[in-house]
């Protein structure tokens, strides 16, 4: 059964919308064949040759097709994955105002009876003109597309010498139609369009919090750097003009040199050093507000019998909560996630538990090094790491270090 729904489930929540749109308006083609032009050409009322009622069957099927293809590749416009279809749009236009007079034609000549001719007439003008507001951009330009249509459908009646009531009716049924799934189509594009937007939010999320960290990494290298390289820069020019003199105070300047120089090197590890420990208290409580804050349920579980963790324990897992909670904003559509970390009184093994919802059934693409990283770390403490599907569509990423160690550092969450 996971196999049959697995292709639903799994998908993106921008992903379910795209499909479920996209779904609904190919349902609408066979929804303007059988619900206008099959149940006209069927209608008792119609008693137009089998030859024209035939030729007119084609004529809409053939329509409700090509809006079809304006659809799907508005769609594919408002996701980014085409250009905007403007040519598709004005052959939609053009055949549709063809339609609906060679329809009129022939109601006019008595070939097809009048509430035949309204039902088929009103179909193609209203998932014309639906199609056609798909395929705008601006709000005001959509909202011109229902009242052009119903003013030339009852200017054309008009002009085809049928009476003026008659025209008006045309007009105004077209007019409350038409209107009807224009505000439909327009508010699915809007829908599948800020569904994208927020999805793609969560993805730059991720990706700015990584950004932010290299430059705090690098804004701190050039403070630490910048000052040292310019005394070295400096006293070095100086000893080379001693040198040249031949004074010995240049000696003196050169071990000046080198003893920045290595004082420079021990900076540089102390940033670095900084740069790859991770405070377990503080990813925890930012894996908490950024999970939150992006819609999921995220519960952060602390039982550690009061007992205290060595800080390269500490500095391991928070690496780990780090990692995973990237991993959980970026992959699948998580709904909740639980963080459990669990001292045991006994052996002294501490094991961090990270489990969430919405995991995909295979990943999406090829494996990354996020994980063989963290069980670098992890094996400088003897720790292990296991991460895969735990059924049910969740992910659970399990880490566990053995008790060791002997310098203490309070966790707080």
């Amino acid at each position: 059964m996971s196999k049959l729904t697995g292709w639903w489930k799994h998908r993106t929540s921008a992903g379910k919308v795209e499909l479920y749109t996209r779904w609904s308006f190919h349902s609408f083609v066979l929804i303007e064949i059988l619900a206008f032009g099959l149940s006209g050409v069927a209608s008792p009322d119609n008693h137009a040759p089998a030859a024209v009622s035939g030729g007119v069957l084609l004529m809409v099927s053939a329509h409700s097709v090509l809006v079809g293809c304006l659809t799907s590749r508005s769609l594919d416009w408002i996701v980014g994955s085409r250009e905007r279809p403007a040519g598709l749009s004005a052959t939609v236009m053009v055949v549709t105002a063809f339609a609906c007079l060679f329809l009129l034609a022939l109601r006019r000549t008595g070939r097809l009876d009048d509430s035949v001719a309204a039902v088929l007439v009103s179909g193609l003008a209203c998932f014309g003109a639906g199609s056609v507001v798909l395929s705008l951009k601006k709000v005001r330009h959509m909202r011109y597309v229902p009242l052009i249509t119903s003013v030339g459908l009852g200017a054309a009646v008009s002009a085809l010498g049928m009476p003026t009531g008659e025209a008006v009716g045309y007009g105004v049924g077209v007019l409350l139609t038409s209107s009807f799934l224009a505000v439909a189509y327009g508010f699915s594009g809007w829908l599948l369009t800020t569904v994208h937007e927020l999805d793609r939010a969560r993805e730059l999320q991720a990706q700015l919090a990584v950004a932010e960290e290299r430059l705090r990494f690098g804004r701190d290298l050039h403070d630490v750097m910048g000052r040292n390289l310019a005394v070295i820069a400096l006293k070095s020019e100086l000893a080379v003009q001693l040198a040249r003199r031949e004074r010995p105070e240049a000696v003196d300047q050169m071990i000046e040199v080198q003893r920045i120089a290595r004082e420079s090197q021990r900076e540089v590890r102390d940033v670095v050093r900084g740069y790859r420990e991770a405070d377990l208290a503080v990813e925890l409580e930012g894996a908490r507000g950024v999970l939150s804050a992006a819609g999921m349920d995220c519960r952060v579980e602390v039982e550690t019998a009061g007992r205290t963790l060595p800080a390269e324990v500490q500095s391991a897992l928070g690496w780990v909560v780090r990692e995973a909670t990237t991993n959980v904003l970026r992959h699948g559509d998580a709904r909740s996630c639980l963080i459990r970390l669990t001292a045991r009184e006994a052996c002294g093994a501490v094991t961090l538990l990270v489990e969430n919802d919405g995991a995909p059934e295979a990943p999406a693409g090829p494996p990354g090094s996020g994980l063989a990283g963290l069980r670098e770390r992890l094996a400088a403490v003897d720790g292990t790491l296991v991460a895969g599907p735990a059924g049910g569509g969740r992910f659970r990423l399990r880490a566990e270090v053995p008790g060791s160690g002997t310098r203490r550092v309070e966790v707080r969450a």
